[in-house]
């Protein structure tokens, strides 16, 4: 018995013990050591059939064989002419020529020359014949019954070569049609078959083996389960390294157990990239780490980058093949994927290194880094009123997994500096492709309501940024023109008003809806159900076991409590949730026993609710924006009878 007491003691100081990674390295230095040992070149060509080319990238040069078009050809319907013969024709001296006893259709070979005061028909796209320099379009002529035959007047000069596309004007034979390198697009794969390519030979995609470690991962669409973590990691980098031209092979989950990890690790070697995530740490259970730093060639080459998010990466090689174990937090692992994995995908795939674009944007509130570490901040761009960009933090950790996906871009925090003020110039790089700004910026108290209204708007093809920073920070949007709408339910704690009094002269109140604001809570609780909420209060803060969940500064929730609690500070005060529907999924979860929602949402999630009082959640917009259309657009819909019909369903009063 004793002996297990001891075992259990030891086991808990490995738990409770985080050791110290290899050496950790400034993410230049853990680049440079990563890419010593790798190849940065693509990994041999195939012949891939036209059909299946799209997205491929080009490995050699594509010349063409032939002339396209391969025949001088009519880009107008008319007839085919020798120019000097109607030289100086006019509706009023019209040159009249003889038809020639053939008509020339796309596809048709020409049997009759054009001579001398001659024409043939010939439709758009036909072989010009022999003999003939230009055509006449057909609306500038008139036919005749003559004595030897049709005749054709023809009533308008025209230049030799006039309305004809010669043979090898789009493309002429020897000519370099597509380079190697190019990615196939649907008009690449247009020119190659415009120059008769059935196949073509293009760079073979990188094969990246990702599995996932850890026994508390779920995957997805089995049943969730206590302390379960749904892997979102696999599929967003099995996305990723197809967007960067590569195959992903899923080898699912792993569980912490050192000879499954090591298995599926040796299959996983079979390809030419193996991605890990999760267990990159050295503390006890992070097995991933353990199994990879068994691998030579050299192995393990960084542990540790002096990077937020994602410190913990381990990058190692083994005979030129790169094996990455990422962070198991899902923004830590998307980020460090793109700096350290995607390039290499990228050149394993013959494609071209990543441009990134970088726009300059100003701090709408200051952020605070740990000194040490190269912080990368994940950040959202508005417009502003007054021209130029602002940068919203997303302020999401990296244990979140839309962080990376809600962002626009990310700026830089330099490892010695600890605080970044508001209105800094910062340079935002961004992220992804073709990057554009919303249509309309919404910055505010979050709502159920509002969440429809803006599907509305998405449905209908604009481009809405929605950033919940609360009614205060709302309300601080707009009056810097940093939004065009901005959702809040504040009240004035003089007057019991809300919204109204908080405008300024440059900013427009316009009325949105009731909603009722109350105390949530478990049903059946006894220290709730069926009591007034001065009892209710009274019992839960006499109870140090009976935990709140609050709502961030700056809402306008927040301030309801605060004038329930009047000073006082129950157990959980300090958690605080972003949202209507965050509070009310850790009352039913039971992280939390009660808090402060509305009913549409308490009602969602099965709870009790205490009223405690009626409110308007309203949104303000700034004057100088109010004619702008997508505004007008959300304005409109705002008063649409079916609109206002949902908003009600809901459980709102207007």
């Amino acid at each position: 018995m004793r002996r297990l007491a001891d075992a259990l003691k030891e086991a808990l100081r490995k738990a409770a013990r985080q050791e110290q990674f290899l050496e950790v390295v400034d993410r230049d230095e853990a680049e440079a050591r990563f890419r010593r040992h790798i190849a940065m070149a693509p990994l041999g060509e195939e012949a891939v059939p036209l059909a299946q080319a799209l997205g491929r990238v080009l490995a050699r040069d594509v010349v063409a064989d032939i002339d396209v078009p391969s025949f001088d050809r009519a880009s107008v319907d008319g007839f085919a002419v020798r120019a000097a013969d109607v030289a100086g024709a006019s509706d009023e001296v019209p040159r009249r020529l003889r038809l020639n006893t053939e008509i020339l259709t796309p596809g048709v070979e020409p049997e009759c020359d054009v001579a001398g005061e001659t024409a043939t028909v010939i439709a758009t796209g036909g072989m010009v014949p022999r003999g003939a320099d230009a055509i006449v379009m057909v609306e500038h002529s008139d036919t005749h019954d003559g004595d030897d035959g049709l005749a054709v007047e023809i009533q308008r000069a025209v230049a030799p070569g006039q309305f004809i596309q010669a043979a090898g004007f789009d493309i002429a034979s020897g000519e370099t049609v597509l380079r190697a390198g190019q990615v196939l697009s649907s008009r690449e794969i247009g020119a190659l078959a415009a120059v008769g390519l059935a196949e073509v030979f293009v760079w073979r995609k990188p094969r990246v083996a990702i599995f996932s470690t850890g026994d508390e991962l779920v995957a997805p669409g089995d049943p969730p389960r206590p302390g379960g973590v749904y892997d979102s990691n696999a599929a967003i980098l099995a996305a990723a390294v197809e967007e960067l031209g590569g195959e992903p092979v899923r080898l699912g989950i792993a569980r912490d157990n050192e000879a499954e990890l090591t298995a599926l690790l040796e299959t996983a070697l079979a390809h030419d990239i193996v991605l890990l995530s999760g267990g990159t740490s050295k503390g006890a259970g992070d097995l991933a780490y353990q199994v990879v730093s068994r691998l030579g060639d050299p192995g393990i080459v960084v542990h540790g980058v002096a990077l937020k998010p994602g410190k913990p990466i381990c990058l190692a090689v083994s005979h030129g093949k790169p094996v990455v174990v990422l962070p198991g937090f899902p923004t830590s692992a998307i980020f460090t994927f793109h700096e350290f994995v995607a390039p290499v995908i990228r050149a394993f795939a013959g494609r071209a290194p990543e441009r990134r674009e970088t726009v300059t944007a100003e701090l709408s509130m200051r952020v605070a880094s740990e000194r040490g570490r190269t912080e990368y901040v994940m950040t959202s761009l508005v417009p502003r009123e007054a021209g130029g960009l602002s940068a919203y933090p997303t302020a999401k950790g990296s244990g979140a997994v839309t962080a990376f996906g809600h962002a626009d871009g990310f700026f830089r925090i330099a490892p010695q500096t600890e605080t970044v003020p508001a209105g800094t110039t910062v340079d935002v790089t961004l992220i992804g492709a073709g990057h554009r700004l919303a249509d309309l910026v919404v910055i505010g108290s979050h709502c159920v309501g509002l969440d429809m209204l803006i599907g509305r708007m998405t449905a209908e093809g604009y481009a809405v940024k929605a950033l919940a920073v609360g009614s205060t920070g709302g309300l601080a949007a707009a009056k810097r023109g940093e939004c065009d709408v901005a959702g809040i339910h504040l009240m004035d704690p003089a007057t019991g008003e809300y919204n109204r009094p908080f405008l300024t002269e440059s900013l427009d109140l316009v009325p949105g809806y009731g909603r009722l604001q109350g105390l949530v809570f478990r049903p059946g609780d006894a220290r709730f159900e069926g009591r007034p909420v001065e009892v209710c209060m009274a019992a839960a803060l006499a109870h140090p076991s009976c935990l709140m969940i609050n709502r961030n500064s700056g809402s306008g929730t927040r301030i309801v409590i605060d004038r329930l609690l009047d000073g006082t500070r129950p157990a959980g005060y300090s958690h605080q949730a972003k949202s209507h529907n965050a509070v009310a999924a850790a009352v039913a979860q039971g992280r939390a026993d009660w808090g402060v929602a509305i009913e549409t949402v308490a009602q969602r999630y099965g709870l009790g609710f205490l009223p405690l009082q009626p409110e308007r959640y309203d949104f303000v917009v700034p004057k100088a924006r109010a004619t702008r259309p997508p505004v007008l657009r959300f304005l409109e819909l705002l008063r649409q009878d079916p609109v206002r019909a949902q908003l009600s369903d809901l459980g709102f009063t207007l």
